[in-house]
């Protein structure tokens, strides 16, 4: 079904040229002259790669922590026992237990952003939670399942991010919030993409970077030039 967008939209689209690939600099001053919504619009990035999803050997996937965080706070559970669970809570876990937290979300508890656990508990956990958890079941890709369950807790209430590439071939992540300054959503926005040129799989040919595009939650997008990235990062 094609996108019927309000006048509102269709004014800040007509404010720059859709098609021209803008400076990351450039781009997310237009980003943040674009977010004028009531609320403090969260600024996301998409990215299209030059890889075949399809293919395991050409899977991107990774975390990445951002200099100046997300802007959001996030909601983490813990699986874990014993000096693991004290070291989760003292971490600031919002919710930490073993059995019990497992039955609570087998009871339909959903209010939470993050799963993590320590390696004992998976077994568990993927037995009973597996289909429940889905995309949110804690793998150590991701750095949420750790032995160090405490720094692993800390780091993504510091703004650690995960990236993956979807079935299409993009990564859909955030960089941060749109009443960050410009320099805060560079270096944020640098990182990330640092990251992820880094994780660059061997099988992978041709141009990498295909696009990418900035955007806040009710903003048109602002397509980034990738070869001013790659200067950048």
């Amino acid at each position: 079904m094609p996108q019927h967008h309000g006048k509102r939209y269709k004014n800040l689209v007509a404010n720059y040229d859709k098609k021209t690939l803008f400076t990351p600099a450039e781009a997310i001053d237009l980003v943040k002259q674009n977010a004028n919504a009531k609320f403090n619009e969260t600024v996301e990035v998409h990215i299209r790669l030059g890889v075949d999803p399809k293919k395991s050997d050409q899977n991107v996937r990774g975390t990445v922590l951002l200099p100046h965080g997300t802007g959001r706070t996030v909601r983490v559970i813990a699986f874990a026992k014993g000096d693991n669970a004290k070291a989760a809570q003292e971490a600031g876990a919002d919710i930490v237990g073993d059995q019990d937290l497992i039955d609570r979300l087998k009871g339909g508890f959903t209010e939470f952003d993050v799963a993590v656990a320590t390696p004992d508990m998976m077994a568990q956990v993927g037995k009973e939670l597996g289909r429940i958890l889905a995309q949110k079941m804690p793998n150590p890709k991701a750095g949420t399942v750790s032995p160090n369950i405490g720094g692993a807790i800390r780091d993504i209430k510091a703004g650690k991010v995960e990236y993956r590439l979807d079935k299409t071939g993009i990564i859909h992540t955030i960089v941060g919030k749109s009443q960050f300054d410009a320099n805060q959503l560079l270096e944020n926005l640098t990182t990330l993409l640092d990251a992820v040129v880094r994780a660059k799989p061997a099988a992978a040919k041709g141009t990498y970077l295909r696009s990418v595009t900035l955007t806040s939650t009710m903003g048109p997008g602002v397509k980034v030039d990738p070869n001013r990235i790659r200067a950048t990062a």
